[in-house]
């Protein structure tokens, strides 16, 4: 008597002197038949990391609320069992169907968040269960073979930079309005660092994206004005802005160089607009009617790093150190100088 299988139709590749075989599996045998089993093993023992259940939700909620275009890469999968591949027709001996039995041991090599994310989302929208992911499987061929997978597969995987995945985003509102407001905004449009989140000695940019993404964050922080209307205050809040601090403008108008000014002066740094975002977001929340006269205040700023302000400021034993406490002492900074220039609306 045979023992029950699984079937699932393949395709056969050869990789390394292996076979291996990739599999379009409906999400909804994911959580089914593909299980981690071995998170309470020691790490040595170990063939995959531990699930980090932290960060389950995120991913659950990725694929919830973006149910007509989520996109997840293959599980990959080692199967500690016997594998039968049939092709559909002697002129096709690389399409056919996988055949692995039921009581196989199925080893996620690569994928354990994917599996634990749609098995919650499963949960929630029971509609899911026919679509599709791809499975890429392999031969189990022991503990350190399986290890070796893992490890190869993440030895090249580097995670994008916070400000290409800005660039990239068409999903997150906020991702939105900062693209739209460095190609509006006259001093970021051409002097702004779309992919690193550092800028180079010799750039000619001044800002980096991820900066200005979060500067501009800041500023909207719960003010209440659909997408189009956030962008049109941003890019008229940071054209305002610009029209105060010399530096941006002799940039802008090619008197100075971004590398003199990123070295100089601080006006240009992440921590100084994140604390000009917050200082006006604060601004036109209390004085909705005036807050570009009080703008001007900002012509007084000396934002030379040997400005003695800025020393246990922004400053710490000689560095820019741009940690939570002095990026809210910053913040602050900027946001009493606002709020204490402003007269009655």
């Amino acid at each position: 008597m045979k023992s029950a299988v699984f079937m699932f139709p393949a395709v056969k590749g050869y990789q390394a002197n292996r076979d291996y075989f990739i599999s379009m599996v409906p999400l909804e045998v994911i959580p089914r038949i593909f299980q981690f089993i071995d998170e309470d093993l020691p790490p040595e023992i170990r063939a995959q990391r531990v699930l980090n259940k932290a960060r389950i939700p995120e991913m659950r909620d990725y694929i919830l609320e973006n149910a007509g275009n989520y996109v997840f890469s293959s599980l990959t999968v080692s199967v500690d069992g016997e594998m039968t591949f049939d092709s559909v027709h002697a002129n096709e001996p690389l399409i056919g169907y996988l055949t692995i039995p039921m009581n196989a041991r199925f080893l996620i090599n690569d994928g354990q968040h994917r599996r634990a994310a749609i098995a919650e989302a499963l949960k929630h929208n029971a509609n899911l269960k026919n679509e599709h992911i791809s499975v890429v499987f392999f031969r189990d061929m022991g503990l350190t073979r399986s290890q070796q997978i893992f490890s190869d597969l993440n030895r090249y995987a580097i995670r994008p930079t916070r400000s290409i995945n800005i660039l990239f985003n068409s999903r997150e509102e906020s991702s939105i309005i900062a693209r739209e407001v460095i190609e509006r905004v006259s001093v970021f449009n051409g002097f702004t660092e779309k992919e690193k989140t550092a800028i180079s000695n010799r750039s000619k940019a001044l800002f980096t994206l991820s900066a200005i993404c979060t500067a501009t964050e800041l500023l909207l922080h719960s003010i209440e004005l659909d997408t189009e209307q956030k962008i049109e205050l941003a890019v008229k809040y940071w054209e305002a802005v610009a029209g105060h601090i010399a530096e941006w403008d002799a940039v802008k108008n090619g008197k100075a160089k971004a590398s003199d000014i990123r070295k100089d002066y601080i006006c240009s740094l992440s921590i100084a607009l994140a604390a000009l975002g917050y200082g006006g977001n604060a601004l036109i929340m209390a004085h909705p009617k005036m807050w570009i006269k009080t703008l001007s205040i900002l012509d007084q700023i000396d934002w030379r790093k040997e400005n003695k302000d800025w020393q246990n400021l922004v400053f710490i034993n000689g560095k820019v150190s741009a940690n939570r406490a002095t990026q809210q002492a910053m913040s602050k900074y900027i946001r009493n100088l606002f709020l204490s220039s402003v007269g009655d609306d």
